[in-house]
């Protein structure tokens, strides 16, 4: 049963969980927060699947990592609900992930607990930016322009996302170039069944339309031969011991490995900010200059995840850019953030239907999503050509880069070095004179 409006259009104060998570003054009801929540784990719970593959590839245990990413989703969620009351579910970020398992572990030879050393090392960084207050002022310090565009260059982020998890979009093994999949086959049918399902309830304004389409696209993916479903409904989560405080703080100093952690830094710093404020603006929590008041509260939360993450073999813990489907359902609270926690602590021992869910069942969603955040584009002034062409090249540079942590850091360079050009070089801040420099470096540090 809804909950009841009064008049002036308001909710009436009726239980802890309104007065806890301030559901009135944001306008928002119980139910719609569990659906958003719901929506949410949806969303992101074929991580449980991605993010322990990728750190396999370096050597980690398998099963101890999926627990780990089961504690750090939990643990780091509640304290997001409770602490920063905002509808962003918290985890580890495939790239950071990549970077330790993939990359260092798997290319370069470093052992996956250096890797978690440098991780660690970047959280820590973190938690001294926030506590600092610095990270704050970073965020203020970015062009409103850009702002504007960020939910646009992560909406083209989490689109391809999607076409990806879908096999509509491929990368082509030779040229790299991307390319389209085969529409024909089981899971791209499979999703685009799901897509269909979402824009058809999306239009029709029916509540919980993006759950609802995942649920079913999982349906139809049984007969299809893409949904699995498990031997076992039920199933005690892995030990984490393998993987437990192996973090090589020490070895993560070495003085060659420089490059990586400002590399992991920078994307992670850049990635979190975006996601704080293109997901926020989803959700309608930012002010008329594209801020969110306390922003302070989530940096905090993610810093903390990224600087303990790590000692239970997780690294890279940031607000979640599959949180836009909670915002896009409608999640305004911290509500939203505990319900999804919740759903991951069933996961414990729910493991088998979590992973039931393929990836192409939550494909429409990402696509679906990504789409309509391209919509905040009509905020930018593009008549104004230095300040529409720096948004456009941040699109762009997401796109290729296939990061928007690395399409944000793009976008900020390029709106220095347009305004500078055009003669409008006053129209930058010093502050952001400063950061072009570290900026530049982290470019030339990744095309090393």
């Amino acid at each position: 049963m809804a909950d009841p409006i009064d008049s002036r259009g308001t909710l009436p104060r009726q239980n802890w969980l309104h007065r806890r998570f301030r559901l009135e003054a944001r306008q928002t009801t119980v139910k719609r927060e569990t659906i958003a929540g719901i929506t949410g784990f949806l969303a992101a719970a074929y991580l449980l699947i991605v993010i322990p593959g990728l750190l396999a590839a370096g050597g980690m245990d398998k099963g101890a990592a999926t627990t780990g990413t089961l504690i750090v989703f939990v643990i780091s969620t509640l304290i997001m609900a409770f602490y920063g009351n905002l509808p962003f579910m918290v985890g580890p970020g495939i790239g950071g992930s990549v970077l330790v398992g993939v990359t260092l572990a798997g290319s370069e030879g470093v052992p996956w607990s250096i890797g978690l050393g440098i991780a660690c090392w970047s959280g820590v960084l973190f938690l001294l930016l926030t506590v600092l207050g610095l990270r704050e002022v970073v965020t203020r310090a970015v062009p409103q322009s850009i702002k504007l565009g960020l939910t646009a260059s992560i909406g083209i982020f989490v689109a391809m996302l999607g076409f990806r998890n879908a096999g509509l979009v491929l990368a082509n093994a030779k040229s790299s170039a991307l390319m389209l999949g085969d529409f024909t086959a089981p899971g791209a049918c499979v999703a685009l069944f799901g897509l269909l399902v979402a824009i058809g309830l999306q239009a029709r304004r029916v509540p919980g339309a993006i759950l609802w389409a995942i649920l079913l696209a999982t349906l139809a993916g049984i007969p299809a031969g893409i949904t699995h479903l498990p031997a076992r409904w039920l199933a005690l989560p892995h030990s984490v011991l393998p993987v437990w405080g192996q973090v090589d703080l020490l070895g993560a100093l070495n003085i060659a490995l420089l490059p990586y952690l400002f590399v992991f830094f920078a994307s992670e710093f850049f990635s979190t900010m975006g996601t704080t404020l293109a997901v926020g603006g989803d959700a309608g929590l930012l002010d008329e200059q594209g801020n969110m008041p306390q922003i302070n509260r989530p940096f905090l939360v993610d810093a903390i995840a990224a600087t303990l993450g790590p000692w239970v073999g997780i690294p890279a813990a940031t607000a979640l850019i599959e949180s836009s489907a909670s915002a896009e359902a409608g999640g305004k609270t911290g509500l939203t953030a505990l319900v999804a926690a919740g759903m991951f602590l069933l996961m414990f021992v729910l493991t088998p239907v979590a992973l039931m869910i393929p990836k192409q069942a939550t494909a429409p969603a990402l696509i679906l999503i990504g789409l309509t955040m391209f919509s905040a584009l009509r905020k930018v002034d593009l008549s104004s050509f230095t300040d529409a062409l720096p948004v456009l090249l941040m699109v762009m540079i997401t796109l290729i880069a296939n990061s928007f942590g690395t399409g944000i850091a793009g976008g900020l360079l390029c709106y220095v070095a347009i305004k500078l050009v055009a003669g409008k070089g006053g129209e930058v801040s010093p502050g952001l004179y400063l950061l072009a420099i570290p900026l530049l470096y982290y470019f030339a540090t990744l095309v090393k």
